[in-house]
């Protein structure tokens, strides 16, 4: 239906770097990394010119009062002279203004001297040029709007939304939810260097939510109000958090083992997670306005295997679904139940209702669709 390539095969930081479809539309926002070609630019520098003017002493005591007034309105038109010079030069570049060049231009010669300058005994510093290093990739945002009939041919509509211009360069984008309900997205994406939180509203505003340190391991947004939970990290604390539509932080939890699951029909949910297993599913009310430290009830104790190999969703009956591959683990009104999965790759859809296995055969890959139960 579409395909897109990268634009550096060799290169597996470029490309489309992730996806997401939207739950309410046939829409797939996608984020799509290339080289800058211009990784940097010359920027000259104007710095103000300042002038010094030579005082110079009376050879006679004798002038006359005429002379002297003379002799002052000639200084005042002189320095006037100047002045008006001065300020016509500072509009044509001072410290603070900058011209940008192409990388690809030799730097502007900038060794000439302003003799006019000299006569009327100014000093004047040297333009000089600075390089300017940029971000060495572009990353974009686009959307791809699908047509809702399937007997539909038209091609899809893969359109350019906006550059994110503080996308890390070789940055891997590591969670990413939307808000239905606000038509926001959230995503973290992870550099060498640090973590950061992005927003993305829907007339394309970027807003980065994280605080200088923070790592952030799972996120969920609210399916009623939009409310996004996190899992933050700073300076080894540990605490569930939730920033409502304004940015604002509540602390849910602070204890060292509560990880964030998922959001459902009202319900927060919360699981512990102690040396790798999961030993406590907890729930809290999703309300607006958000309140600091609700009050958790735990809805299920056992022991589940639990490491970055899992996923986990809320499924439409308040089901807790983790599965890797292998094997799903199911929790429904505090009973536990196991499958066992049987292709190469599994998902489990949306509302938790059914699973996707895929099968390799050669070169095509059998999809198979079958209820999701024990």
């Amino acid at each position: 239906v579409f395909s897109k390539e990268s634009p550096s095969p060799g290169n597996s930081s470029l490309g489309v770097l992730t996806y997401q479809w939207l739950p309410d539309r046939n829409t797939l926002l996608y984020f799509y990394a290339k080289k800058n070609p211009n990784p940097y630019t010359y920027v000259t520098v104007y710095p103000t010119k300042s002038s010094s003017t030579s005082s110079s002493s009376s050879s006679s005591s004798s002038s006359s009062s005429s002379s002297s007034a003379s002799s002052t309105s000639s200084s005042g038109t002189s320095s006037s002279s100047q002045s008006s010079t001065s300020g016509t030069t500072s509009g044509q570049g001072s410290a603070c203004q900058h011209q940008t060049e192409d990388p690809n231009q030799k730097p502007p010669d900038t060794t000439s001297t302003d003799k006019n300058n000299t006569k009327n005994n100014t000093t004047t510093e040297k333009p000089y040029t600075v390089k300017q290093y940029n971000n060495p990739q572009i990353t974009e945002l686009y959307s791809l709007d699908l047509p809702d009939d399937p007997s539909d041919t038209t091609a899809p509509d893969d359109r350019y939304n906006r550059d994110i211009d503080n996308f890390p360069a070789g940055g891997k984008v590591e969670e990413l939810v939307d808000s239905t309900l606000t038509n926001l997205l959230y995503l973290t994406v992870k550099s060498d260097s640090a973590e950061t939180l992005l927003q993305i509203d829907v007339m394309q505003n970027i807003d980065t939510l994280s605080k200088s340190g923070e790592t952030i391991d799972n996120m969920a947004a609210s399916d009623r109000f939009g409310t996004l939970y996190i899992d933050s990290a700073i300076n080894g604390t540990h605490k569930v958090v939730a920033l409502d539509n304004n940015a604002k932080r509540f602390t849910i939890s602070t204890d060292y083992n509560d990880q964030i699951l998922g959001i459902k029909n009202g319900s927060v949910y919360v699981a512990e997670v102690q040396n790798g297993q999961l030993t406590a599913i907890k729930t809290a009310d999703d309300v607006s306005p958000v309140v600091s430290n609700p009050s958790f009830k735990t809805v299920w104790q056992g022991s589940i295997p639990y490491d970055d190999s899992v996923r986990t969703l809320i499924g439409a009956e308040g089901q807790v679904i983790i599965y890797d591959n292998q094997t799903a683990y199911i929790v429904k009104d505090g009973d536990l139940s196991k499958v066992d999965l049987q292709g190469d790759e599994n998902y489990v859809s949306f509302d938790g209702a059914e699973l996707i296995q895929l099968t390799k055969s050669g070169d095509s890959t059998i999809a198979e669709l079958a209820p999701l139960k024990s």
